[in-house]
């Protein structure tokens, strides 16, 4: 668990300080003046000044912080305040984060491609795939496999029950023992990362409707690697296809705010990640790699947004004073910033306490 801890800890501190330098970049090839590049949220462990950037290390290691001279409207007429630069390249700092979360994405999908993905069998790409093993896919919450501690990314190896015993090639190997045993105590041997565990439970005779005995969402998986050479371009379509689902998901959960006032039962804050973190990193680096590459680009749209205190949220008022020809108001820009960061906070801790709420 404390090794989880540390990783879960280092990934958001990675994604965040990445995001953080491509404000901290831009704003230095602009010629803005950046105050301080900080690694960690205060108290100060160390900090040197270099170019006029003190750069820090903080004691509380996650994520990091920059600040630009003129950010809050301060240094107006001197030429290195942000606030005196043109709108363009405002609205390139302001952007730089998103897109380094962007690019981060990129580079993880590829290095995952070029290691090895794990991947759903179809007749199109079953030439192509190594290792093919039965994989759990979906665990139905209240179910016999949620209570043996069955997980997604867990390959059955074998299932015997009363002295039976039957290897696992194909899903209906599975689904035929499991039917013959209803009611009965099944063991289930799996592979979870380099672990080989073996899982006591019992299928339900009756189950919900939608379910099977166990419980389980049953696929074909196996591992495709992509030439080093070609990895790029295939980490490119995987960061296309993940933008587009978490934009559509994105979608679904501002529909459900506006129209139902509720928050979808799929969304996860802090404390659902972390158990993501900590079932992947069991799972192996190709695993690690992908929910890294899929939390960036998490990162990326929900700062793109055009939402008070988000990086869209800015962007949005810049785009505001290019239509009216003058600048926003500061104080008034402050005070919706300052709400917008309230309501943010008050959003993702009704989303941690269900977390809580669910996982304990």
């Amino acid at each position: 668990m404390m090794l989880t801890i540390i990783f879960f800890i280092l990934l958001i501190g990675v994604l965040v300080l990445i995001h953080e330098f491509g404000h901290f970049f831009a704003a230095k090839k602009l010629g803005v003046r950046v105050e301080e590049f900080a690694f960690g949220f205060p108290p100060r462990l160390w900090s040197i000044t270099r170019g006029g950037t003190r750069y820090a290390l903080n004691l509380l290691p996650i994520g990091g912080y920059v600040k630009i001279f003129g950010e809050g409207g301060e240094g107006e007429g001197e030429p290195q305040s942000f606030i005196s630069r043109s709108i363009w390249q405002r609205f390139v700092i302001v952007g730089a984060g998103v897109v380094m979360n962007i690019l981060l994405a990129w580079l993880f999908f590829s290095a995952g491609s070029s290691i090895g993905v794990p991947t759903a069998v179809t007749p199109e790409n079953e030439s192509r795939i190594l290792n093919v093993k039965v994989g759990i896919v979906g665990v139905a919450e209240g179910s016999p496999a949620k209570a043996s501690d069955l997980r997604f990314g867990d390959t059955v190896r074998s299932v015997r029950s009363e002295g039976a015993r039957v290897d696992i090639r194909e899903i209906e190997d599975l689904q035929k023992f499991v039917d013959t045993h209803l009611g009965k105590e099944v063991v289930v041997e799996i592979e979870r990362g380099k672990e080989i565990l073996s899982k006591k439970t019992v299928p339900r005779s009756s189950p919900p409707e939608g379910q099977g005995p166990l419980g389980v969402v049953l696929s074909k998986i196996g591992i495709i690697k992509t030439p080093w050479y070609l990895a790029w371009w295939e980490g490119l379509k995987m960061l296309g296809t993940a933008i587009a689902a978490i934009v559509i998901g994105l979608a679904g959960l501002i529909r459900d705010l506006i129209v139902a006032g509720r928050v979808s039962a799929d969304i996860s804050g802090p404390v659902g990640i972390f158990f993501f973190a900590r079932d992947f990193s069991e799972l192996g680096i190709s695993y690690l790699l992908q929910l890294a590459a899929i939390l960036s680009v998490n990162l990326a749209i929900l700062n793109a947004l055009p939402f008070p205190a988000l990086d869209g949220g800015r962007m949005f008022f810049l785009v505001i004073e290019k239509i009216k020809g003058s600048k926003v108001d500061q104080r008034f820009e402050r005070v919706m910033h300052t709400a917008g960061f309230i309501i943010l906070m008050l959003l993702m801790l009704a989303v941690t306490y269900r977390d809580i709420e669910r996982i304990f």
